[in-house]
């Protein structure tokens, strides 16, 4: 018998233990600064971007990040004829994406020197966030691609920064934390606003090893930031 009350009392134990870790484990999740990425990309440029920002994001402990693309409004015909890949297998931003999140960072590339109609869409979708008040004080951050070395790489951001204000985000830039920028030695994108890629007005030039390792640092640098703010 009493063989038999040790081996209850041991499973007692165990038991509470399963228990106490399972509530470490909430704790925990629930402790983690949540930065959601979202980006619209025609040729994948930015998606690449985007996979190296949220390597920096989860760089820092207590950070994690999601990846979410726009949604696309071209045709699949017209798609077609531009000769833009297939989309990559991430979720769609929302409106709710970005009210779920405790930072957020953007990627799209420029439309004559301002961001594409896809994300204008998005943001015009964020009227009821406003009325609420549900973005407030919530830290925002840009990245972009560009055809050419002037098409774009400050305007892009810049012209989003209408909505982060309307709506209270806090616009947290790159600013020159990534030497990189200094780099005189090859052509690259990027710039103080965000981490930058240079396209090719075909798409047929990727994203270089210097241009990713910004986007990195802007990831790191963006996570610390938000890291604070949500302390």
């Amino acid at each position: 018998m009493s063989k038999v009350l040790v081996i209850l009392t041991a499973g007692s134990v165990h038991l509470q233990t399963v228990q106490y870790t399972c509530k470490q484990s909430q704790a925990l999740q629930s402790a983690m600064t949540n930065v959601a990425i979202i980006y619209y990309s025609t040729y994948g440029h930015i998606a690449t971007l985007a996979n190296s920002v949220k390597a920096g994001v989860e760089s820092v402990p207590g950070v994690k990040a999601n990846v979410y693309q726009v949604q696309e409004t071209l045709s699949e015909e017209i798609l077609t004829k531009m000769h833009a890949p297939p989309k990559k297998d991430y979720p769609v931003a929302t409106a709710e994406t970005l009210k779920e999140a405790d930072a957020i960072l953007f990627g799209f590339p420029t439309r004559f020197g301002s961001f594409p109609a896809q994300v204008k869409a998005l943001f015009d979708s964020c009227g009821g966030l406003w009325a609420a008040g549900a973005l407030v004080g919530k830290p925002a951050g840009i990245f972009f691609s560009t055809g050419t070395q002037g098409g774009g790489q400050e305007t892009t951001a810049f012209t989003a920064l209408t909505f982060l204000a309307h709506q209270g985000l806090t616009y947290v830039p790159l600013g020159y934390r990534a030497p990189e920028l200094f780099n005189m030695d090859e052509i690259h994108g990027g710039s103080p606003w965000g981490a930058g890629t240079l396209a090719n007005g075909d798409g047929s030039r990727q994203p270089s090893k210097l241009e990713l390792t910004v986007a990195t640092t802007q990831g790191k640098s963006f996570a610390e930031v938000a890291k604070k703010l949500s302390a």
